[in-house]
């Protein structure tokens, strides 16, 4: 099987964890402490992740001057996109109470809501088609911190567009969507950077990491502790030991 195929279904697998906590969240009432538990724990599984895996393979792959650019060039690069999508409504794509605009509030919402959900998963995806390119089998410790990570988005963000009055054929629309892109993009971190210079990979790397701890900060952590107050740091701390014994094992 190809890498570049392995790498798309493993993308299509983390990004499937948002259709199961989206479809948890719809069907079943979540208590948004419970919600906000599971975000904070999603937020320090992924920290660890980018500490101990990604940025320390960067350095690895192409030293310190690749990973700098590539961090900061990937952080930037979100906070660009979310300030622009947040003009349009999708500030609380990830908020589970009232806070997402109803189509009616604010026209084009709904559009910039799902274009910022798609913003949030394709780095993830990207580094996991970029893990398999080692030759070792995809990174676990990676793997499950995106999937631990997306289940409390989904859980998080499909509550919020039900409260705003957005159709379950809108929902699901939107996170299978994502699932089916996230799978494309690990197809495509994996079939791109083939054979790509240590230096390149490290690039792509960091852009990702640069991306995805940028995202944990502005949606993720503010989430979990609007409901979670002062337990989200050791919730956050349980996520991030979790992630570390994974990469250990693994």
């Amino acid at each position: 099987m190809p890498v570049w195929f392995q790498a798309g279904l493993w993308g299509l697998l983390a990004g499937g964890a948002l259709v199961v906590g989206a479809a948890v969240s719809w069907f079943v009432r979540v208590p948004q402490r419970v919600v906000a538990a599971v975000m904070a724990f999603g937020a320090g599984v992924l920290i660890s992740a980018l500490a101990f895996e990604l940025v320390q393979d960067a350095l690895a792959d192409g030293g310190i001057a690749p990973t700098t650019l590539g961090f900061l060039l990937g952080a930037l690069a979100y906070l660009g996109a979310n300030v622009l999508l947040a003009r349009h409504g999708a500030r609380h794509r990830k908020r589970s109470g009232g806070q997402q605009p109803a189509e009616s509030e604010q026209a084009g919402s709904g559009t910039a809501i799902a274009i910022g959900a798609l913003l949030d998963g394709v780095p993830e995806s990207v580094v996991l088609g970029v893990s398999l390119l080692t030759g070792e089998g995809v990174g676990v410790a990676v793997l499950a911190a995106i999937f631990l990570s997306n289940l409390p988005e989904g859980l998080s963000s499909a509550a919020g567009m039900k409260n705003a009055g957005r159709s379950a054929r809108y929902v699901f629309g939107i996170w299978v969507t994502i699932a089916v892109v996230s799978g494309i993009a690990g197809g495509l971190g994996a079939g791109l950077l083939g054979g790509a210079s240590g230096t390149a990979t490290a690039l792509v790397t960091a852009i990702a990491a640069g991306a995805i701890l940028t995202m944990v900060a502005d949606t993720m952590i503010p989430e979990a502790f609007e409901k979670a107050h002062l337990y989200t740091g050791v919730i956050a701390s349980a996520g991030f030991l979790v992630s570390l014994a994974l990469s250990q094992v693994a």
